[in-house]
């Protein structure tokens, strides 16, 4: 009876594994290898087989897992020239910049500068430098005619009075050269970051002549010569009504028409002067002067502050880029009040930012030295070249 309880209890034994491992293959799901694969190995009796089977069937089970995931493919990298014009179509296009100011290279040029500014160079930024030719009045061209004009002409100096009369035409023609050059600058104003002082040398020639008059072969009826010497200094200081106080100065002017007696006429004054504007649209400048004496044996034209004056005003308005108005008057300061009226308009021609038609009248004394004490009405149309 023992033999066959031992055969029992072996076969017992057995079936218990078996069951066991077939419970715990149900309960752990196969990785990927069929279950047969750790049945067959749970089935060797040998527990070095069963061990090198169980390790071969875990090794397939790592080797069976899913395989990573494949990393995308890196482009090559394009051409360095595709890129560019690929870069460039793609770019945005940048945003439209405003109108800078004119760089303080262009000096007395640059529009960034007021009027005033720029004429007498009052900043750093809007100097020209020295010994450079510049325009001073307008160089101009223009025929004239007048309600009168004069034929004998006199002095209150008996000396200086024609003996006989020309028979001179209303109508003429009237030339006028005007320049001047900056001699030396930031002599009182060194040390100053912006403003800039200058001393200048200006010469202006005017000429009538007798263009129509061929009866008389055609004469300068008169050329006046006016060299001055003129220091100017600048100012910035707020004034009432948006105006603004800009330079001051000082001149020394001869003038004189070369002729010799009897119709030499020539007087020398020294002058203060002051100058205001408003913005980019106004401007209004002065002068007030002292004759120098002279001895009446030599005086070719006594009284003459009577006649043209002892102080000017200028006012000037720029309507719009091409066209200018301005207003001159002169005054002697005395109860007798004498002087004159002069109204300009100047129109801008072409491209040309400096030549202009030129339109003037004028009335008063003073439109040439021979006419000193001859008070006429003079209407003018011609061309005329500015600052340069």
């Amino acid at each position: 009876m023992k033999p066959r309880a031992h055969g029992l209890h072996a076969m017992l034994r057995r079936c218990t594994l078996a069951l066991v491992l077939l419970c715990a293959g149900a309960a752990a799901p196969a990785a990927g290898a069929p279950s047969s694969d750790w049945q067959a190995c749970a089935a060797l009796a040998q527990a070095a087989q069963r061990l090198a089977c169980y390790d071969r069937w875990a090794a397939r089970q790592a080797g069976a897992d899913a395989p990573a995931a494949t990393p995308p493919a890196i482009p090559p990298a394009p051409e360095p020239a595709l890129a560019a014009a690929g870069a460039a179509q793609h770019r945005p296009e940048p945003p439209d910049l405003p109108d800078l100011p004119a760089p303080e290279s262009e000096g007395c040029r640059s529009s960034r500068y007021t009027t005033l500014s720029r004429f007498w160079e009052l900043e750093r930024g809007s100097d020209c430098g020295t010994l450079g030719f510049r325009g001073y009045r307008p160089l101009s061209v223009s025929v004239v005619t007048a309600n009168t004009v004069n034929q004998q002409p006199g002095s209150d100096n008996p000396l200086n009075n024609a003996g006989s009369a020309v028979p001179y035409r209303r109508t003429e023609m009237r030339v006028q050269l005007s320049v001047r050059t900056k001699l030396a600058q930031g002599l009182l104003t060194q040390g100053r970051e912006r403003a800039l002082d200058s001393l200048w040398f200006g010469y202006t020639q005017q000429s009538y002549w007798q263009l129509f008059s061929p009866s008389i072969s055609r004469p300068f009826r008169n050329t006046d010569h006016e060299p001055e010497l003129i220091y100017i200094h600048p100012v910035s200081a707020e004034l009432p009504w948006g105006w603004r106080w800009r330079f001051g100065g000082i001149g020394l002017v001869h003038q004189s028409n070369g002729q010799s007696l009897p119709l030499s006429r020539s007087w020398n004054r020294v002058y203060l002067m002051a100058g205001l504007e408003r913005g980019q649209d106004w401007w209004l400048t002065g002068r007030i002067w002292q004759r120098l004496h002279e001895s009446s044996a030599n005086d070719d034209n006594p009284h003459i502050s009577d006649y043209v004056g002892r102080a000017e005003l200028n006012l000037g308005w720029n309507l719009g880029a091409s066209d200018t108005l301005s207003l001159t008057a002169r005054h002697s300061l005395r109860a007798q009040a004498r002087g004159s009226l002069r109204l300009e308009w100047m129109h801008r021609i072409g491209d040309s930012p400096n030549l202009r038609l030129h339109a003037a009248l004028f009335s008063g004394y003073g439109d040439s030295l021979l006419d000193y004490n001859r008070r006429r009405t003079v209407f003018s149309l011609g061309l005329s070249l500015l600052d340069f």
